[in-house]
C-alpha cells in the first residue's frame, strides 16, 4: 500500500499524548518518524501502567501511541546532542515538540533558531494555554484545560458537579489539530518553498470543543448550563432508561419526532403545540421528556431500538467499553490492529481506497535506533 506521506521525514521532541499522537497519526499515514527521547528513562508515558506490553515494562499506553516509530536518545541540554538534533532536521520535513513552556528556547531549539538554520521545516509546537497570552508559559494536562477551557461546566447533570470527560479529549483533538495544520503547511511549502511554525495549544482546542455555547454566550450573554445526557437547543436528543438498560435517543428534527411519537404509541404528541416544532420542545423540555421517560421504561431496550430503527428514528444502545469492543461493528470496521510483536491495539481511524494503513512496527524500545539514525549507541 502506498501511504499518503511516504517520504516525509518527522523529528517527535516530546512525550506524554497529544506530540506522540501525532507523531502516530503520521507514522501511520507512512511519514518516517523518530522520536526523540531522554536517555535517563524516556518518555514519562513508557510507564503509565498497569497495563504493560509483552515486555512487562512498557505500558500499553505507550505502545498505542508510539507504533510505527524510531526512537533515539538525546541530552538536548548537551551542545552535542543539540547539534546531532540539528544534522537529524537537515534531512526532516516536520518537526513536532510539546515540551514545557520556554525549554526550547533555553536549549537553542526554538521556532526562529530552528527556521533560521532550516528554513523549510515545519516547526509544530504544542503549547498548554497558547503561544501568547498571560499563561503562555503555564504547563497543563489535559483535566486542566477541560476546567479552565470551560468544558466541564458544560458536562454533567445540573445537580452533579463540572464532569470530567472520560477519554483526554483535549490531548487527542490537540494531536490531531497539530496534524492538520502540520500537512496544511506542507502543502504551503510546496507553493513557497518556505516552512513556517504552526502552533496549536490544549486551551484553543478546548475552546474549539465549547464553541456553540462561546457563541450562543457571545450574542446572547447567557451562561450555558449543564444539561446531563442532554443537549441544550435539541429535544428529545439524550439518554433514557428503558424497561433493563439505558438508550440514547436522538430524533434531531420536527420529521424525526413525529415518527419517535409515533412508535412511542402518542402520536398526538407530534400535533400538540407545546412539542410539535423544535423550539416549542426546547420550551417545554421537562414536561417532554418526563412523557418520554415514562413511556420507556415500560418495554426493554432492545425491543424500543428495533421499533424505533424500523421507523428510521436514530437512537443507540448505551454500550460500555467491553460492550463496544465486542460488536459487530467494531470487528466489522476492522480498527483493531495486533502489532508486530506487541498487543493488540485501535489503529488509525483513517481508510484510503478502503484500506486501512497497518503498523510496520510496534513501539520501540527506549534508544532501539541510535545507531541506525544516529551511528552511535
Amino acid at each position: 500500500m502506498i501511504l499518503p506521506l511516504d517520504g516525509v521525514r518527522v523529528i517527535e521532541v516530546g512525550q506524554a499524548l497529544a506530540g506522540p499522537l501525532a507523531g502516530a497519526v503520521m507514522a501511520d499515514m507512512g511519514a518516517d518518524v523518530i522520536k526523540v527521547e531522554k536517555p535517563d528513562g524516556g518518555d514519562d508515558a513508557r510507564l503509565w501502567g498497569p497495563p504493560f506490553g509483552p515486555d512487562g515494562v512498557t505500558s500499553l499506553y505507550f505502545h498505542g501511541q508510539n507504533r510505527n516509530k524510531r526512537s533515539i536518545t538525546l541530552d538536548l541540554k548537551a551542545a552535542d546532542d543539540v547539534e546531532a538534533l540539528h544534522r537529524l532536521c537537515e534531512t526532516a520535513d516536520i518537526l513536532i515538540q510539546n515540551l514545557r513552556p520556554g525549554v526550547v528556547e533555553e536549549i537553542g531549539i526554538g521556532p526562529a533558531a530552528m527556521l533560521e538554520r532550516h528554513p523549510r521545516l515545519i516547526y509544530c509546537s504544542i503549547w498548554a494555554f497558547g503561544a501568547t497570552g498571560p499563561m503562555k508559559m503555564r504547563p497543563g494536562f489535559d483535566p486542566l484545560l477541560q476546567a479552565y477551557g470551560g468544558m466541564m461546566s458544560v458536562t454533567g447533570r445540573p445537580q452533579d458537579p463540572p464532569t470530567f470527560c472520560g477519554a483526554s479529549i483535549n490531548d487527542k483533538a490537540t494531536g490531531m489539530f497539530t496534524v492538520i495544520g502540520a500537512l496544511g503547511a506542507l502543502r504551503r511549502r510546496d507553493i513557497t518553498g518556505k516552512g513556517c511554525v504552526v502552533d496549536t495549544s490544549l486551551f484553543e482546542t478546548a475552546v474549539h470543543w465549547v464553541e456553540g455555547q462561546v457563541n450562543n454566550h457571545l450574542a446572547t450573554g447567557d451562561v450555558p448550563q449543564r444539561h446531563g445526557t442532554g443537549a441544550a437547543v435539541i429535544v428529545p436528543y439524550q439518554v433514557f432508561d428503558c424497561a433493563d438498560r439505558p438508550m440514547c435517543l436522538a430524533a434531531g428534527n420536527d420529521r424525526l419526532w413525529a415518527r419517535c411519537a409515533q412508535v412511542l404509541g402518542h402520536p398526538e404528541w407530534a400535533t400538540d403545540e407545546r412539542f410539535a416544532r423544535s423550539r416549542a420542545r426546547v420550551h417545554n423540555k421537562p414536561t417532554l421528556v418526563a412523557l418520554i421517560a415514562e413511556v420507556l421504561k415500560t418495554r426493554p431496550r432492545d425491543e424500543w431500538i428495533a421499533a424505533l430503527e424500523a421507523a428510521g428514528v436514530p437512537c443507540a444502545a448505551v454500550n460500555d467499553i467491553g460492550e463496544v469492543a465486542a460488536s459487530a461493528q467494531f470487528a466489522a470496521v476492522d480498527i483493531a490492529q495486533d502489532l508486530p510483536g506487541g498487543p493488540r491495539v485501535v489503529g488509525l481511524p483513517i481508510s484510503f481506497d478502503g484500506e486501512r494503513p497497518r503498523s510496520a512496527r510496534g513501539a520501540p524500545a527506549l534508544g532501539e535506533h541510535n545507531a541506525e539514525v544516529l551511528g552511535r549507541r
